[in-house]
Order: C-alpha cells, then sequence, then structure tokens
C-alpha cells in the first residue's frame, strides 16, 4: 500500500506552484505543476530543456522558479506564448496603451469573420453555411480588426508576441468549443455573447537568459545541452478499435496557428481546419499508433530515440496509461536509458496524486485507465 501521509504532502505542495496562464489544452499540465516542480527540486538544476512546451506553463512556472528555461515546441502559437513569457524584458505597463488601442478599434468584416464568425440568432451556432462556428461574429470582426492592426504597429517581435498572447487568452474566453478546434459546439455558449476583450498577459520581465525555439524534437536535440529535460511528448491512444489522428495537437489548435501567423490558409473540412494540419502532412511520430519493421510501436520507439538523444543528466518524462507503449515495454525503455529515480502517479478519477518508488508498484497501476506518471530518470552516461 502507498503511504497516505506521503500523498497528503504532495497536496499541501499545490499552493506552492508559481501562478501561470494558458489556453483551453487537453495535454495542459496545470494540475501536475505542483508535483513536476516537486521532481525539479530533487535535481535542483540550473537549466531546463521543456522540450513539447505547449501552451508553455509549465516553462512559466520553471522560470518563475529562478531556473534558466529552453522552451521548444514545433507549433507557432507555443513560440508566440514562449517568446511573451520568456523573452519579455518590458513590465506589464509598457503594453497597457498598446492594449487600449487595440481595444477601441471599430470591428470589420475579414478573413476570420467569413470563415469562423457566426450569427447570434437564437441559439444555434450553425451559420448559413450549414458549419458550426467557433465564435460570434460580433468577436470575429473585432479579432479582424485587430489581427490587420498588429501588421501595421511599429513594435518587436517580442512586442508582437505579447499583443498575440493577449489576443489568444481573450478569444479563448468568448470561443464556444470544447477546448479545440478540432469541431465546435452546436449551441453558443454563454461565454460567446461576452464581448472580445484584451488584457495585458502575466508578465514577468525576462532576466535569466531563456532560449525559445520552433524545432522538431530531434532536430534540436544535439544542439541543446541542460540539467534537466522535461518532456511531455504528444501520444496516441491504445484503443485499438478507435486509433487517433497522428496529428491530433496540429488539427486541434489550427486557429491559434492561423492567428499567429495571419497566412490566411487553403481549408478543409467542417472544422475549417488548416490544409497542412492534414494526416497526410503533419503527422508526429508520438501519435502514431502502427508498428514499425522492427514490430514495436513507432511512438514506443521515438520516446526511446527520444531518452537516448538526450544530452541532460536528468529527464523528467509525463506519460499516461492511455498511450501507445505497455507498462512493461516504456519501463524496458527507461532503464535502458538510465535509473528511475522516482515515479508520480496521478489517478484523474480519484484526483489523488501518490508516490511510488519501485518499477512493480507502477507497472501495475499504469494499465489502469486515466493514469498519469511522471518519471524522474537519471542517465545512465552523464549526457
Amino acid at each position: 500500500m502507498l503511504n497516505s501521509m506521503r500523498t497528503l504532502r504532495l497536496f499541501e505542495d499545490a499552493a506552492d506552484a508559481p501562478a501561470t496562464e494558458g489556453v483551453k489544452y487537453a495535454g495542459s499540465k496545470l494540475k501536475l505543476l505542483p508535483c513536476i516542480l516537486q521532481l525539479v527540486r530533487k535535481v535542483n538544476p540550473a537549466t531546463v530543456l521543456d522540450g513539447f512546451a505547449g501552451t508553455t506553463r509549465v516553462s512559466q512556472a520553471l522560470a518563475q522558479s529562478g531556473h534558466r528555461v529552453i522552451a521548444n515546441d514545433v507549433a507557432a502559437w507555443s513560440k508566440t506564448f514562449a517568446t511573451c513569457y520568456l523573452l519579455n524584458p518590458h513590465p506589464a505597463s509598457h503594453y497597457q496603451p498598446l492594449i487600449n488601442h487595440l481595444n477601441a478599434l471599430p470591428g470589420r468584416d475579414g478573413w476570420f469573420t467569413e470563415h469562423y464568425g457566426g450569427d447570434a440568432n437564437g441559439d444555434s451556432s450553425i451559420g448559413q453555411d450549414h458549419l458550426k462556428k467557433p465564435w460570434q461574429k460580433h468577436n470575429t470582426r473585432r479579432l479582424d480588426a485587430m489581427r490587420d492592426e498588429l501588421e501595421c504597429l511599429p513594435v518587436s517581435e517580442t512586442e508582437k508576441a505579447v499583443l498575440l498572447t493577449s489576443l489568444m487568452l481573450a478569444l479563448d474566453n468568448v470561443d464556444s468549443t470544447l477546448g479545440h478546434f478540432a469541431s465546435y459546439l452546436r449551441q453558443w455558449s454563454p461565454r460567446s455573447y461576452h464581448k472580445l476583450h484584451l488584457k495585458v498577459p502575466r508578465l514577468r520581465p525576462a532576466k535569466e537568459g531563456h532560449a525559445v525555439h520552433q524545432s522538431d524534437i530531434f532536430d534540436l536535440l544535439p544542439k541543446v545541452e541542460a540539467d534537466l529535460a522535461y518532456f511531455d511528448p504528444p501520444y496516441g491512444s491504445n484503443n485499438e478499435k478507435m486509433p487517433p489522428s497522428r496529428v491530433r495537437y496540429a488539427a486541434y489548435y489550427h486557429l491559434w496557428t492561423s492567428i499567429c501567423l495571419y497566412d490566411k490558409p487553403a481549408l478543409f473540412g467542417k472544422a475549417r481546419r488548416r490544409a497542412d494540419t492534414s494526416d497526410t502532412v503533419a503527422a508526429s511520430a508520438f501519435e502514431e499508433f502502427r508498428k514499425g519493421k522492427s514490430g514495436r510501436f513507432m511512438a514506443l520507439e521515438a520516446i526511446e530515440r527520444l531518452l537516448q538523444s538526450t544530452r541532460a543528466r536528468h529527464i523528467i518524462l509525463s506519460y499516461s496509461s492511455g498511450g501507445r507503449a505497455t507498462a512493461q515495454e516504456l519501463n524496458e525503455v527507461i532503464h535502458a536509458a538510465g535509473r528511475l529515480v522516482e515515479v508520480l502517479e496521478m489517478d484523474y478519477r480519484k484526483n489523488v496524486m501518490a508516490a511510488m518508488r519501485w518499477t512493480h508498484q507502477w507497472a501495475g497501476e499504469a494499465e489502469a485507465p486515466n493514469k498519469e506518471f511522471l518519471f524522474l530518470i537519471e542517465k545512465g552516461n552523464g549526457l
């Protein structure tokens, strides 16, 4: 049996996590932040690589805890968030006049209103083209005006990233979705009636010399060294009957990409997804559900390559029981890379976090649904 006092102490530590910001995200580690930081403190790293940064909540928490952060993600919107929260040198007061200017702009019909704006006639979000919409037109018109203006403002790349972050956070507060853009609600959500209003993000002027990358993780790993690497890769489901899309994250958050790039791409499907998020264009090895020539799952092979290629003394790996790798396979990959120092397990059904030190404990639990694990690994050969 797991020690109940150990479980209690983890909950007491929860209040210690720094405040972070982010849009709704299927892979968010908001609930796990206190536990991630607990494992980080065990090795006291100066520099941490966040290899799959997403909305950057982990990167934000690490930076606020005094670590130098190297944030990386393939998504353009993740780079925007990371630039905002890690590289900005200015106080919040620097941005308030710019935010006020954007909020004062009159709305206009543009590309976003054409494809993603719906009329608030009754409760239905279905437009004249018979497609459901993620925002009401009174907000997409404001989005179109603000996004046009952002292309004209004489601001730096970092300043633009702060303003785009503000815009995405505001849009996330007035959407009519389940938290992603692969499908939209049939009935307008109550929040979609609210007026889009930008606020200055929660900024902490950068002092630690952080770095931001937008790279495939395997292209980046040979180029960077860190004391600790934190990895939360996307992963495919182990449900044999319903294999997932290999581009789940690219598809789910395509609209944030369009807002950041403002490239007005070709679209397809009922959700009006970007053409470059199709399965044939933006596949991820970590979300693969097929087996490779070796007879092993390609997702597992990607994790093995990830751990072996990392130039860091320690690694924290986040993985779900719903992923493609079995507990035994994942155990073998971890031990091939180094020594398993500690495991933390989150049971989302019971909302309980517990600590386990021995392989047979976590391996016995890992096949159950709704479990998430944090593995602290010490690399076998240093870097």
